[in-house]
């Protein structure tokens, strides 16, 4: 139900076209990871993970054990890896619901063997740079594989993250150091190996040894490589609900922090901070009947204010985001990335799917 005509558009049929494209053109790779963490880049719900399932992914990845759980119940058979660390009182229940997790360090792994984890999936997450999650050295490498066969648990892939894929630099040094971390490991006896996400899949080639690869927000259509072709996933629209003549010395919003200095038009918006549309959002463009308007005033927690004309009427549809390219603009004027900008879009804002 739209209580308010707030609500962020999701397309169906450009998100699995844009996983099916992916795929085509990288398609050396026997493992395709979803990236879905975040309710898909804040699209959410579970139609849109079965479009890109639909697409061609193999395998999911999220960041929480809840993110898992919440798909394992619409979902049975997909396999599911959580990137993040599950604290190790919830072994068994990843084991119930065939959840693959992430041993980040070997003091986790210690952890997790204080359990029952017979029918446990891992892959281990080794550190090439990032310092953020994974396993450090060599010997700590060998050590962990060598608990996990004493343990009864099973090995099924090993991974890093690229922290910086525009650098080949840094790429190589990265891609060196996960071969050292893995000296005197049998890769051929592990199932998955996976290093590249978005932008490393694109920017670089396919190493010999690796066949995974993860899907995160190129599957949205956010890509610097045109000629993929990819297409816009969602915009996000709200609604006109009011509109205000303004005489010269009237002033908007909290604070009085718009004042007219001549007759002046505005629209109050229904969407705010409360949805996703922080304050710092004040004086940048949104999109009413194809034309470019100016957000104006402290944006409130539930509503905004746009200076507009006389083409602009009550009930008009604002998009707050029309399509990527706006939504890079919008990251560009926030200093941020598109992923913050989706992924921090809020619950109360309605998703409508269309395929």
């Amino acid at each position: 139900m739209l209580s308010r005509n707030t609500y962020l558009e999701v397309n169906l049929k450009n998100l699995e076209k844009n996983v099916r494209k992916l795929i085509r053109f990288y398609s050396e790779y026997e493992y395709y990871f979803g990236v879905v963490k975040a309710d898909c880049y804040g699209q959410s719900g579970i139609k849109p993970i079965k479009a890109i399932l639909q697409g061609g992914c193999n395998y999911l990845a999220v960041a929480t054990l809840d993110e898992a759980l919440d798909i394992r119940k619409k979902l049975n058979d997909v396999p599911i890896l959580c990137l993040g660390v599950i604290s190790s009182q919830y072994i068994e229940t990843c084991i119930q619901n065939n959840i693959t997790v992430t041993i980040n360090s070997l003091e986790y792994l210690q952890e997790v063997i204080l359990q029952d984890c017979e029918g446990l999936k891992v892959h281990l997450k080794l550190n090439t740079g990032m310092n953020r999650l994974g396993i450090n050295s060599n010997e700590e490498v060998l050590r962990a594989i060598e608990i996990i066969k004493k343990n009864r648990i099973t090995l099924e892939g090993v991974y890093t993250h690229i922290y910086d894929a525009t650098s080949k630099e840094t790429y190589e040094n990265q891609l060196e150091e996960f071969k050292k971390l893995l000296q005197g490991v049998d890769l051929k006896k592990i199932p998955i190996i996976h290093i590249s996400a978005s932008e490393a899949i694109t920017n670089y080639e396919q190493p010999s040894f690796v066949n995974g690869c993860r899907f995160g927000i190129i599957m949205y259509g956010f890509t610097d490589k045109e000629f993929l072709e990819l297409d816009s996933t969602a915009r996000l629209a709200s609604e006109v609900v009011q509109i205000h003549n303004l005489e010269k010395g009237d002033t908007v919003g909290y604070n009085a922090d718009f004042k007219a200095d001549k007759k002046t038009k505005i629209a109050v918006v229904s969407i705010g901070y409360a949805d996703g549309v922080i304050r710092k959002n004040k004086g940048r463009y949104v999109y009413i009947n194809d034309k470019k308007y100016k957000i104006v005033g402290n944006i409130c927690m539930d509503m905004l204010f746009v200076e507009v004309d006389d083409d602009v009427n009550v009930h008009d549809t604002v998009y707050i985001l029309k399509d990527n390219e706006h939504i890079k603009e919008v990251s560009d004027y926030l200093d941020t990335i598109p992923y913050e900008v989706l992924s921090t879009i809020g619950k109360r804002v309605q998703r409508v799917y269309v395929s």
